[in-house]
């Protein structure tokens, strides 16, 4: 007699198809699923017609999407098609799962009752490549888009990989060589600047003239009458430094001087002196400053370094913000541990199923936590800023709520799985429920307990850097601001600091769980 090791293993044959292979074909082309059912294979049958189901109404949705205007099935398909070409590709791969379906179901049909297997690699190969087809569409993937637009980009990554030129500044000081101008001229105009030693100053040839008219004309057009061109002399700049022009009319405006559509600016020699030639501009001066003669100033400025480098405020606002962020993890990890230790022990089945009453917490507190951890801290980070305004309050409240349900969910589960030795001889003493936890829970624990808190507290840091998006405090908050106004340096600081902070507390927790584990 052959032992059961000797045995040769042989397959029990299937219930025999309730339909014959064909009826089975007719019955999944009427409804796809359907003849796989009544070959006795209903979990495929009920997969198979509900990603069908699925696949069809996506499709049907996309088609709508494209054309919403459209009336009429054929018009709707082919404005959708003209407009979306990958459509046409979705559906041929949908009539050919169609035609794998009906395959599928008479080959089920036919070997049923037989020792031999259907595997279903052809269908959901063809369900696979639907599915992928749709995201493509949906997510609107555009390889050629980004292959070609990728350079148009360069010069904004290459100062997010690169942001440091912007860590350091030099202090500055403005130094303004200053002319005074009349309009229109009088009988005694004003003299050329007197000659400065140690301050820039500039010469203006001549020093009255005519600011540049707009009038309307007789077709509703409108006439430009240029205005006084003037000689300007610049003298003591910093040589190889640019000098910027600015007006300052009789209403005290600041303005820039703009010629061809473009600010007016030149560059000292190497001793400190320019000459350019500049028309007055236009300039709308209310009619209480027209009347008489009214003076103008033409400024020109240089921005100079006067010190020695320093870390500059974006610099200095990233350090804090990204302490800001440690802190805003930290803290919440700390609240989410101390509140989340009493519900780990209640949602824990091996030590909440003694009666119904306590099963029944146990259920409750399971739902709890697996509701509020469905629920991604972005969302709770919104909620919170509504209740307590913007700041690193509202994150770490966000972070809180979130861990106290994902470390209970994980502290539940070391404790379910501890050796239940301990438990039992404890119980045979006579110990009551919480005397149990102390000595025979607690001791066990301790090593995955502090693994899933160091976990968490890493992920809490890395989470605290995106809440701030949302107005939860820490540097997602102040990297949102400096992306807004394509401040890419100060973002790439942000970027950088980010990266490292993350990178370095990785390296630091891991060194704790070895040492716990």
């Amino acid at each position: 007699m052959k032992s059961k090791k000797q045995q040769i293993y042989k397959p029990k044959p299937s219930l025999p198809s309730l339909v014959p292979p064909w009826l089975a074909g007719v019955l999944s082309a009427i409804l796809p699923g359907l003849g796989q059912a009544f070959a006795r294979q209903i979990r495929r049958g009920i997969l198979i017609l509900f990603s069908f189901a699925t696949i069809i109404g996506l499709l049907v949705w996309r088609f709508r999407l494209a054309a919403p205007r459209d009336t009429g099935f054929m018009n709707i398909v082919n404005k959708a098609i003209y407009l979306q070409p990958l459509l046409t590709g979705i559906t041929v791969v949908v009539g050919l799962l169609y035609l794998a379906n009906i395959y599928d179901a008479v080959k089920l049909a036919t070997i049923a009752g037989k020792p031999e297997k259907s595997k279903p690699f052809l269908i959901f190969i063809m369900l696979i490549l639907a599915f992928f087809l749709l995201g493509w569409q949906i997510g609107q993937i555009d390889l050629y888009t980004l292959t070609t637009s990728f350079g148009d980009a360069g010069p904004a990554l290459s100062r997010v990989l690169w942001p440091w030129s912007r860590a350091i500044s030099f202090p500055e000081d403005t130094w303004r060589g200053i002319a005074v101008l009349e309009t229109p001229c009088s009988d005694n105009p004003p003299p050329p600047t007197a000659t400065l030693e140690d301050r820039p100053y500039l010469v203006v040839d001549p020093t009255c003239g005519e600011p540049t008219i707009q009038q309307a004309t007789d077709n509703s057009g409108v006439e430009i009458i240029p205005g006084t061109t003037l000689e300007v002399k610049g003298y003591n700049f910093v040589p190889g430094v640019v000098v910027d022009l600015w007006w300052i009319d009789p209403a005290t405006s600041q303005f820039r001087q703009r010629q061809e559509g473009q600010n007016v600016n030149v560059i000292p020699d190497e001793n400190g002196e320019f000459t350019i030639d500049i028309i007055w501009p236009y300039r709308i001066i209310p009619p209480s400053y027209r009347e008489g003669v009214s003076e103008w100033e033409l400024q020109g400025r240089q921005i100079t370094n006067v010190g020695d480098w320093e870390f500059s405020a974006e610099f200095n606002l990233a350090v804090e913000k990204m302490v800001e962020t440690i802190f805003i993890g930290m803290m919440a990890t700390f609240f989410g541990i101390i509140l989340s230790l009493p519900f780990s022990f209640l949602a824990a089945r091996n030590l909440m199923s003694a009666n119904s009453f306590m099963l029944g917490i146990y259920y409750l507190v399971r739902l709890i936590l697996n509701i509020i951890r469905s629920i991604e801290p972005l969302i709770w980070a919104i909620l919170a800023v509504i209740i307590v305004g913007l700041g690193p309050w509202a994150g770490i409240i966000a972070l809180t709520i979130h861990s106290i349900a994902a470390l209970g969910k994980l502290y539940s589960e070391a404790i379910e799985s501890i050796n239940s030795g301990p438990i039992e001889a404890i119980t045979a003493t006579g110990a009551n429920w919480f005397q149990i936890i102390v000595y025979g829970v607690i001791p066990q624990v301790i090593p995955p307990f502090v693994s899933f808190t160091i976990y968490r507290w890493d992920i809490n840091i890395r989470m605290s850097t995106i809440i701030g998006l949302v107005g939860g405090g820490g540097i997602g908050y102040l990297l949102t601001q400096w992306i807004r106004v394509l401040d890419y340096r100060a973002a790439g600081i942000a970027v950088w600091f980010i990266a490292l902070t993350v990178a370095i507390l990785d390296y630091v927790s891991a060194a704790i769980r070895e040492r716990f584990t």
